[in-house]
């Protein structure tokens, strides 16, 4: 069996990549199950599933939602795995999400333009043509076309769009209210998906885990790129204490990501798909 990569993202969302390209990249690099896990929208997964199948490539039909722990303060991404494409009660709960995340950007290329740098509104649609709205990486893309910067997330990206958790905000900075954490594992079950809490490392999570598992999660993503040792030894632990599926992904963005999270770079396993199947199951009824 191939590399198991189970988190990456797509055109749809904040990838420089339209799903064609992905999934050939996948095939290249020898992945044989693959999730597709844009921001908050399951938008063109029916299509990627019959690409998949037509390149040998195994598409678990995924979403990543943009979440916050309102307990404890801090944002949490969860992931729904084996999602029903287009489901009701996804849609409905993240279709807000997305709409105050398109308006946040428009706010922020106004500030940027306030601030004297030459970039429009518009040029910064066509990056995100395709998708379901403009994020932050449409923006600095544009940014990087006009000479601004030379790469997404360098000195620029920190200087305009900075949460100031450790100083002055950015320039451009413009907060957006995220999705209930316990909310949105309600709405990933809805949708007859497996709720697994994405890098718990990132946003440190950690401390929610019993609680969230408590309101039906499921897995925790222990293989990602920006888990060191240490990281991946909690997560497993926590997987153990709670009988948590154990998962993995390269949270591959394309251009618009970390050159060194590339698909199949983290393999969640074959077993971890099994596990998966048996708990869909148990979900599903």
């Amino acid at each position: 069996m191939g590399i198991v990569d189970l988190h990456c993202h797509t055109r749809m969302s904040d990838s420089s990549r339209p799903i064609e390209e992905v999934i050939a990249r996948a095939k290249e690099v020898g992945v044989d199950h693959l999730a597709i896990t844009d921001h908050d929208t399951t938008a063109g997964l029916h299509w990627a599933i019959e690409i998949g199948r037509a390149q040998g490539v195994n598409i678990v039909p995924g979403i990543e939602i943009s979440a916050y722990d309102f307990a404890r303060g801090r944002r949490a991404h969860l992931l729904g795995l084996y999602v029903e494409p287009g489901h009701p009660a996804l849609e409905a709960f993240c279709r807000p999400m997305r709409e105050r995340r398109h308006r946040a950007s428009f706010e922020m290329v106004g500030k940027l333009q306030r601030a004297r740098y030459e970039i429009t509104w518009e040029e910064v649609q066509r990056y995100a043509r395709g998708g379901t709205g403009v994020y932050k990486q449409h923006i600095m893309h544009a940014l990087i076309d006009r000479g601004y910067a030379e790469s997404i997330y360098g000195p620029l990206y920190k200087r305009l769009f900075s949460r100031g958790e450790n100083g002055q905000a950015g320039i451009a900075y413009t907060p957006v209210v995220y999705l209930d954490a316990r909310e949105a594992i309600a709405a990933i079950r809805a949708a007859g998906g497996v709720p697994v809490l994405a890098h718990p490392g990132q946003f440190d999570n950690f401390a929610a885990v019993e609680e969230w598992v408590e309101a039906g999660l499921a897995g925790i993503e222990v293989y990602h790129p920006l888990h060191g040792p240490e990281e991946e030894r909690r997560a497993k632990e926590l997987a153990r204490r709670f009988d948590l599926v154990i998962t993995g992904g390269s949270d591959d963005h394309g251009f618009y990501g970390d050159p060194s999270h590339t698909l199949g770079c983290r393999d969640a396993g074959e077993a971890c798909i099994d596990a998966l199947q048996k708990r869909l199951r148990a979900i599903r009824g």
